[in-house]
């Protein structure tokens, strides 16, 4: 990737260093699969596709969970060609593997990073192979399978590092408690959202984002990478303040995404979260601000099994026109703002506040 000349050094170093460490986890993340898949090879060739799949899903990505991580670590002191900082980054690809390939299945997503989903690509194993019974259920059955070993293997990453202060550990298990709390939270919105309080459903759905996403795309890592340098307790709360609602912020333009996206550019169907029933804060505002016909439509139709093209392009409508997307809009910019305001006071010097910096960029401007 070729720099402008017109980027001030600082910010031309932090890109680089950034660069550098992504070919490092990526390096590191395929020796380690490559090996899983050896030892599953040593059990039966069979299963070797469970560890393929792993492989070929953590080939995307924008690695910014580690990234997170890096710069963490590097804020608090840390040495930028340390490996243990790697090996995290490599749990952490693999812990949100796990996720994705969970979330797909209970969200019944045929694509993820403009590829198959993980059980459909199970699926389409069955249907090649001429195996019996339900392809579906086959494909769902062996991406659990899948998603599984990912969250095994992501611990098993994350035990390797050399230098592991108990902070750290403690971080990693709270982490992954939040998000399967936060999902299992999901869930139920989506199951029992139409009988709650529409009144309390922005808060709700603040919550959901907050444990499901917000904490383990942007906080935790940070924190992480804080803790395996030694971070004291100023700096990482003032990590915190940061990153917090700056995860806030990249979940709700995720959820924006996930309804306005361009398909051709998120790798996933337009309007695919209202096929899909979710009950973001796009939906929890316009429950309170749309017209009682339209209410009612919302709460009938969203996530319908037989939702037809011309009523998720009505939904659309109604998030727009009823100033839900606005409000949505309004509340990214917010957050934004206050974790740009307390990146600038981050006890930390300027080689990290820029890596920070370009981070936070790409969270918050995002297409896809």
């Amino acid at each position: 990737m070729s720099l402008p000349d017109s980027l001030p050094s600082v910010e031309a170093k932090a890109l680089d260093l950034s660069q550098t460490y992504t070919v490092e986890v990526a390096r590191l993340l395929e020796e380690f699969l490559a090996t899983k898949g050896v030892e599953v090879s040593r059990i039966t060739s069979s299963a070797v596709e469970i560890v393929n799949a792993i492989s070929s899903l953590t080939k995307g990505g924008k690695r910014l969970r580690p990234l997170f991580a890096f710069w963490g670590y590097l804020g608090a002191g840390g040495n930028k060609d340390s490996t243990d900082i790697v090996r995290l980054g490599v749990a952490l690809e693999l812990f949100q593997a796990a996720a994705l390939i969970h979330d797909d299945i209970i969200d019944n997503s045929d694509t993820r990073r403009g590829q198959p989903s993980v059980h459909k690509r199970f699926e389409a194993q069955h249907q090649k192979l001429g195996l019996a019974g339900s392809a579906a259920a086959y494909g769902s059955a062996s991406a659990i399978l899948t998603g599984d070993l990912c969250l095994s293997l992501s611990e098993e990453a994350f035990s390797e590092i050399d230098h592991l202060p108990k902070e750290a550990r403690v971080i990693f298990n709270q982490m992954r408690t939040q998000v399967m709390a936060g999902q299992y939270l999901d869930v139920l919105e989506e199951s029992a959202g139409p009988a709650y309080d529409p009144r309390e459903a922005v808060k709700r759905a603040r919550t959901i984002v907050r444990f499901k996403s917000a904490k383990y795309s942007t906080e935790n890592p940070l924190l992480l990478g804080g803790a395996l340098a030694g971070a004291d307790a100023e700096l990482m709360n003032s990590y915190s303040a940061f990153a917090l609602p700056l995860g806030e912020a990249f979940q709700l333009r995720d959820d924006v995404l996930g309804v306005f996206g361009d398909a051709d550019v998120t790798g996933k169907p337009t309007g695919g979260d209202l096929l899909e029933g979710k009950r973001t804060e796009l939906i929890a505002h316009a429950l309170l601000l749309s017209t009682l016909e339209e209410r009612s439509f919302i709460q009938s139709r969203l996530g319908a099994a037989d939702m037809s093209v011309q009523e998720v392009e009505q939904l659309s409508s109604i998030l727009r026109d009823s100033g839900a997307l606005e409000a949505t809009e309004d509340s990214i910019s917010e957050l934004t703002e206050q974790s740009r305001q307390a990146l600038e006071k981050l006890p930390i010097d300027s080689q990290a506040r820029a890596g920070l910096q370009q981070l936070s960029d790409a969270v918050t401007k995002r297409t896809k």
